[in-house]
C-alpha cells in the first residue's frame, strides 16, 4: 500500500511539474527595435538555454513558470526576467554604454574614451533628438564645456557662431568643421542624420596643422548595422513659434508728454497740445509680429547584411518668420546615403553623400533702417498706413509696414558633397586608407528695390527702380591617404603609428549685375533681361579664389600596460594663401595620460572606479586670409579718355609679401574621474592659449603707399599676440532606479580670460559703430580683451548748476553741461572732459558659460530639459535712434525731471547735449540664464508597438526657448554679429522664435 502510495504521489508531482513548463518564445533586440542574433537565453541556475537567430528571434523548450531566464549579449547588460506565462516575449537590451569604452574619433582615427589624452567633449544623437534643433550647431550650446554657440540672428535660416575657449584671433575664431572625413558646414546636413559630435579642444587637434587652432569639430553621421533587417524610421514634428520678448516701449500716450516735455525745455511749441485723446496708439512691435508655423519631416532607411551596410535619408524644413512671415521664410531639403561594402576581408569601400537644398527670403535686419529697428523707433501717434511725409522723425526713420512691403529678395542654394573611402589591410595591424572628400555648392540671389517714396527727404526713398542678381558658384575637394599600424611589443608595449598626406584645394566664382527700370515697377518683372535701363556707373562686378593647401602629417600612439599614455604628432602644411618662402610651416604637439585607478593602491577601491590624469602641449595655426601677399586689382578708379570720364580698375588693399598664419600655443592639463559605480562622471581641465602673430587687417603703414585711394586699403599684418585661459569643469549623473526609473543629471561651466598681450607699435584696432558719426566703439588694444567697448565712464546726473560748476568742463564734447545731463568721469585727470576721457565699458564675451541638463524616466514617460547660460558680458544698447522725436524705451519714464528725480536716467530736452554721446549709458550687462527646451515624451509599451509591427511610436510635446532670465532691455541678450572686433552691439537683433512642438518617433 505504501509503494502504491509513492507511485502515486510521484505520478502528481510529474503531472504537476510537467503542467509547470512552457515552451517560451520570443524575440530580442536592442534599445532602437534592431534585432539582436546571437543572443544568449539560459534558464537560471539549469544548463537549459539557447540562442538567438538572425532576426532575433528564439524558441526556448521546457521553461519551467516561475523560473528566471538570463538574457546576455557581448556589448549589452544582462537581463532576468520572470517566467509568468507562455505569451511571446519582447526582450529589449540595453546597451553597456561604458564610457570608458566609447569609441571616440579623434582625426584620421579613433581611440577609447579611457584612452584619449586630449580635452576631447562629445554629443550624441540622443541629445540631438531632444534638441530637435534647426541647424546642427544648436546641440553643442550648453552640451559641450568650453563651447559657445551663439546667434547673430533669429531669423530662419540664420547661421550660428561657435566659440571654442573663447575669442584668440582678432579676425576669425570659427572651428574647422569636418564631416564624415571632408571639409564642411553644419548647416548644410539634417541633424537627424547626426550620430556624434566630438570637439577636439586642445593640442590635440595639431594633426589638422594650419586648420586646427580655433578647435576642430568632428561630425559622424549615421549608418547601417550589419546582419541587420530593414529598419525604417521617422521623426517629424509641427509648431507654431513666437516671439520671446517684446520690448517695453513708450505708448502714444507717453510718447506725447515726453516730448512735450522735451519741446518746453528748448523753449519751443509744443508738438501735441492735446494729448487727452491719443491713447495708447499703434503698438509697431504688435504689427510686426506674428505667430508662424514651422515643420519638420525626416525618414531613414538602415540596414545591412553581412558584408554590407546602408542607410538612406531624406528630409524637409519649412519655417516661417515671426516677422513678415510672406518676407522671411526658410525651406530645407536634405538626402542622405551612406553605403559600405567588404570586397574581401582585406577590402572594405565607404561612401557616403548628401543632398542639401534650400531656399530664403529675409528683411533686413541689425542694422540703422531696418524694419525692427523702424518699428522701435516710429511714433506711436502715426496710423498704420501713415508716412512721415514732413520729415517729423528724421531722415532715416519710416513706417515698418510699408518698409516690409518695399521689400523684395530670394535667395537660392543647393549643394551634392560627400566622400568616397578605401581601406585595405594588407596584413595583420597594417590599414591603408584612402578617402576624398567633395563638395560643390552653388546659389542665386535676386534682389528688387521698387520705385518708391517714403517722405520729404528720406534716405531710403527710391526714384529709379532696380533689379540685382548675383550667382555664386563654389567647389573643394579634400583627398587624405594615410596608413595606420598597430603593433604590440612583448606583453606589455602597444603602439600606433600613423602616417599620411592630405591635399585640399577650394575653388569658385561670382557674377553680380544689376538693371535699372524694372517694366510696371513690379517684382513679377523683375529680371535683368527685361530692365533695359542704363547707369552711368559701373552696374556689374565678379571675382574668381583659387586656394590650394597640401600637408603631411604623423602620429605615434604608445601606450605601457594600457595605463601610462603618449602620444605625439606632427603636420607639415604648405598653402597657396602665403608668399612662396612663407607657405610652409610645421605644426606639432605631445600628449599623456596616466591612468591612476590602474595602480595597485586603487585598483580595488570601491568609490574610485576610474582616474586618469592627462596633459597636452603643441602648436597649431589659423589661417584668416587670402591672397595677402598680391596686389589685387579690386580697387577704383576713374580715368580721362578723350575728353570724357571713363570708370576704370585700381590697386586694392596694399599686399604684404612677408604675411603668415597664425599659430597657437596650447597647453591642457586635465583629469577624467569616473566614481561610485561609474554613476559619477568628472572632466576637468585648466589651459593656457597663446595666439602668436595675429593677422590684424588695415595695419597703419605710411600714407604715401596709397593706402586710403578709393577701393585700396592698408595691408594685413602678423602684429599682435593674445593669451587665453581658463578652467573647464564637466560633471554628469547618472542613476537607474529600477528598470522602470531612472534619471540623470550633467552640469558644464567654462571660466574663460582672455587678454591682448602685445601689439606691434601698441597700435590699437577699432571695429564696431555706435548712431551715427560717432568713432567706433570697439577696440583691439594691449592689456584688455578682444573686441571690449570704449567709451565715456558715467558718474550719475548733474542735480543742480552747482555741481555743474564744480565739475571739470564738459565742453569738449560738444556742448556745456546742464542739470539734468549725464556727468561724465574725467578719466585722465586733466581737470576737463573730452573724447580723451574714452575708457574700458565691458565686453560682448562672457567670464563664465554653462549648461545645465536634466533627464527623468518613469516607465513609459520620459522628460527632458536644457538650460545654458552666459555670465560676465555686456551687450551696447544700440536700436534707438538719435533724433529727438522718435519713439523710446520706457526706462525713460523715470527720467530727471528736477534735483533727486533720477540719478540714472538724462532729462528730456531737444536742445543739444552730450547725452546721445557713447557711454555706459548703452551698455547693458547682458548675463543670461536661457531654459532652452523642455520636453515631455510617452512611448507605447512594447506589447502594444509590437501588435502594430512597429519597434517604436514615441510621441512628444517640447517648447524649445521657452524662458530667458536676463536684465537685458534689448531682444536677445545672446545675440552677436560674431565679430571679435565690433560683437555685441545690437542694432535690432531679430529675436530667436518660442517654438511650441509636438512631435512623433516611429520605427517599423
Amino acid at each position: 500500500m505504501r509503494h502504491t502510495l509513492i507511485k502515486c504521489l510521484a505520478f502528481f508531482l510529474c503531472v504537476l511539474s510537467y503542467a509547470q513548463t512552457t515552451n517560451l518564445s520570443g524575440t530580442v533586440q536592442d534599445e532602437t527595435g534592431l534585432p539582436v542574433p546571437g543572443a544568449n537565453i539560459i534558464i537560471k541556475e539549469t544548463n537549459n538555454g539557447t540562442t538567438t537567430d538572425f532576426d532575433g528571434n528564439f524558441t526556448l523548450s521546457k521553461a519551467k513558470i516561475g523560473a528566471t531566464i538570463t538574457v546576455s549579449f557581448i556589448g549589452y547588460i544582462t537581463k532576468e526576467i520572470v517566467i509568468t506565462d507562455s505569451k511571446n516575449l519582447t526582450i529589449t537590451l540595453k546597451e553597456d554604454v561604458s564610457q570608458l569604452d566609447e569609441v571616440v574619433v579623434v582625426g584620421y582615427g579613433t581611440q577609447k574614451k579611457k584612452d584619449v589624452t586630449g580635452a576631447v567633449s562629445t554629443v550624441s544623437a540622443e541629445t540631438l533628438e531632444d534638441l530637435k534643433p534647426i541647424d546642427a550647431a544648436q546641440a553643442l550650446q550648453g552640451t559641450s564645456a568650453g563651447v559657445s554657440v551663439t546667434a547673430p540672428s533669429g531669423s530662419p535660416g540664420g547661421n550660428f557662431n561657435i566659440l571654442i575657449r573663447g575669442v584668440s584671433s582678432n579676425l576669425n575664431n570659427g572651428p574647422l568643421v569636418i564631416i564624415d572625413g571632408y571639409k564642411g558646414d553644419l548647416n548644410s546636413i539634417n541633424p537627424s542624420d547626426i550620430e556624434t559630435f566630438t570637439i577636439l579642444k586642445d593640442a590635440q587637434a595639431a594633426i589638422y596643422g594650419i586648420q586646427g587652432a580655433n578647435g576642430v569639430v568632428l561630425v559622424t553621421t549615421k549608418s547601417g548595422k550589419k546582419n541587420a533587417k530593414v529598419k525604417i524610421n521617422y521623426t517629424g514634428y509641427t509648431g507654431i513659434q513666437e516671439t520671446t520678448r517684446k520690448l517695453p516701449y513708450l505708448n502714444a500716450t507717453e510718447y506725447a508728454l515726453i516730448l512735450n516735455e522735451s519741446y518746453a525745455a528748448n523753449g519751443q511749441a509744443l508738438p501735441y497740445p492735446n494729448v487727452s485723446g491719443l491713447g495708447v496708439g499703434v503698438d509697431w512691435q504688435d504689427q510686426l509680429f506674428e505667430s508662424a508655423p514651422i515643420t519638420s519631416h525626416s525618414l531613414s532607411v538602415t540596414g545591412g547584411g553581412e558584408k554590407s551596410t546602408y542607410y538612406f535619408g531624406g528630409s524637409i524644413l519649412e519655417q516661417d518668420g515671426i516677422i513678415a512671415s510672406d518676407k522671411s521664410n526658410f525651406q530645407r531639403a536634405n538626402a542622405k546615403i551612406k553605403l559600405s561594402f567588404d570586397v574581401s576581408d582585406k577590402l572594405k569601400f565607404t561612401t557616403s553623400a548628401n543632398y542639401f537644398a534650400n531656399n530664403r527670403a529675409t528683411i533686413g535686419e541689425n542694422a540703422l533702417g531696418t524694419p525692427l529697428f523702424n518699428a522701435l523707433n516710429y511714433a506711436p501717434t502715426y496710423s498704420l498706413n501713415q508716412e512721415d511725409t514732413s520729415g517729423f522723425l528724421g531722415n532715416e526713420v519710416v513706417n515698418p509696414l510699408s518698409q516690409i512691403a518695399n521689400t523684395f529678395n530670394d535667395y537660392k542654394g543647393s549643394s551634392i558633397e560627400g566622400t568616397f573611402q578605401a581601406d585595405y589591410e594588407p596584413i595583420e595591424g597594417l590599414t591603408i586608407t584612402s578617402r576624398i572628400g567633395l563638395k560643390a555648392y552653388n546659389d542665386t540671389n535676386k534682389t528688387f528695390a521698387p520705385i518708391v517714396n517714403y517722405g520729404s527727404g528720406k534716405v531710403f526713398n527710391n526714384d529709379r527702380s532696380s533689379v540685382t542678381q548675383t550667382k555664386n558658384t563654389n567647389n573643394s575637394y579634400t583627398w587624405d591617404t594615410f596608413a595606420t599600424y598597430n603593433k604590440g611589443f612583448g606583453e606589455n608595449h602597444n603602439t600606433t603609428f600613423t602616417l599620411g598626406t592630405s591635399s585640399q584645394r577650394a575653388w569658385g566664382d561670382n557674377l553680380q549685375a544689376t538693371g535699372f527700370d524694372v517694366p510696371n515697377n513690379s517684382w513679377e518683372f523683375a529680371d535683368i533681361s527685361l530692365a533695359n535701363g542704363l547707369s552711368e556707373a559701373k552696374s556689374t562686378s565678379s571675382y574668381i579664389y583659387d586656394t590650394r593647401l597640401s600637408s603631411y602629417f604623423g602620429r605615434l600612439q604608445y601606450d605601457y600596460n594600457s595605463k601610462y599614455l603618449l602620444s605625439a604628432m606632427i603636420r607639415r602644411d604648405g598653402s597657396s594663401d602665403f608668399a612662396p618662402e612663407n607657405r610652409i610651416d610645421y605644426f606639432y604637439s605631445a600628449t599623456a595620460g596616466w591612468k591612476v585607478s590602474d595602480e595597485n593602491f586603487l585598483k580595488d577601491s570601491k568609490t574610485i572606479n576610474f582616474l586618469k590624469l592627462r596633459a597636452s602641449y603643441g602648436t597649431l595655426g589659423n589661417n584668416v586670409g587670402e591672397d595677402l601677399y598680391r596686389a589685387l586689382l579690386s580697387g577704383e578708379a576713374t580715368y580721362v579718355f578723350d575728353g570724357a570720364l571713363v570708370t576704370g580698375t585700381a590697386n586694392g588693399r596694399i599686399p604684404n609679401a612677408d604675411a603668415s598664419w597664425e599659430t597657437a600655443e596650447k597647453l591642457d592639463i586635465g583629469l577624467d574621474l569616473n566614481l561610485f559605480d561609474n554613476k559619477l562622471e568628472i572632466v576637468a581641465d585648466y589651459f593656457v592659449e597663446d595666439r602668436n602673430d595675429l593677422l590684424i587687417g588695415d595695419f597703419p603703414i605710411s600714407g604715401i603707399i596709397g593706402g586710403s585711394a578709393p577701393g585700396a586699403g592698408l595691408p594685413t599684418v602678423n602684429a599682435g599676440t593674445t593669451r587665453n585661459k581658463g578652467v573647464e569643469l564637466f560633471l554628469n549623473y547618472k542613476q537607474f532606479i529600477s528598470d522602470d526609473v531612472s534619471f540623470g543629471l550633467s552640469y558644464n561651466v567654462t571660466k574663460i580670460d582672455g587678454e591682448v598681450t602685445a601689439v606691434n607699435n601698441n597700435i590699437v584696432s577699432e571695429g564696431g559703430s555706435f548712431s551715427v558719426g560717432q568713432p567706433a566703439i570697439a577696440r583691439m588694444e594691449v592689456g584688455q580683451p578682444i573686441g571690449y567697448f570704449y567709451g565715456l565712464k558715467t558718474d550719475g546726473i548733474f542735480q543742480n548748476q552747482a555741481v555743474v560748476d564744480a565739475h571739470p568742463s564738459q565742453s569738449g564734447l560738444g556742448a556745456e553741461a546742464s542739470p539734468g545731463d549725464i556727468r561724465f568721469v574725467d578719466v585722465n585727470g586733466d581737470g576737463e572732459i573730452t573724447i580723451d576721457d574714452r575708457t574700458y565699458l565691458g565686453k560682448p564675451v562672457a567670464d563664465y558659460i554653462m549648461g545645465l541638463n536634466l533627464s527623468f524616466n518613469y516607465k513609459n514617460f520620459d522628460f527632458g530639459a536644457y538650460m545654458y547660460a552666459e555670465l560676465g558680458k555686456e551687450t551696447v544698447r544700440n536700436y534707438e535712434r538719435d533724433q529727438p522725436n522718435v519713439n523710446r524705451l520706457n526706462l525713460y519714464l523715470n527720467r530727471w525731471t528736477g534735483e533727486g528725480t533720477s540719478n540714472t536716467v538724462p532729462r528730456a530736452t531737444t536742445a543739444g547735449t552730450t547725452n546721445k554721446l557713447f557711454s555706459d549709458f548703452y551698455v547693458e550687462d547682458s548675463s543670461f540664464l536661457r531654459i532652452q527646451n523642455i520636453q515631455l515624451g510617452y512611448s507605447l509599451p512594447n506589447a502594444v508597438i509590437e501588435k502594430l509591427g512597429m519597434s517604436k511610436f514615441r510621441l512628444y510635446a517640447s517648447v524649445n526657448n521657452a524662458f530667458t532670465f536676463t536684465k537685458y532691455n534689448g531682444y536677445d541678450p545672446a545675440a552677436t554679429n560674431g565679430d571679435a572686433i565690433g560683437g555685441g552691439i545690437d542694432y535690432g537683433f531679430y529675436p530667436i522664435s518660442r517654438q511650441f512642438i509636438i512631435g512623433l518617433n516611429l520605427s517599423i
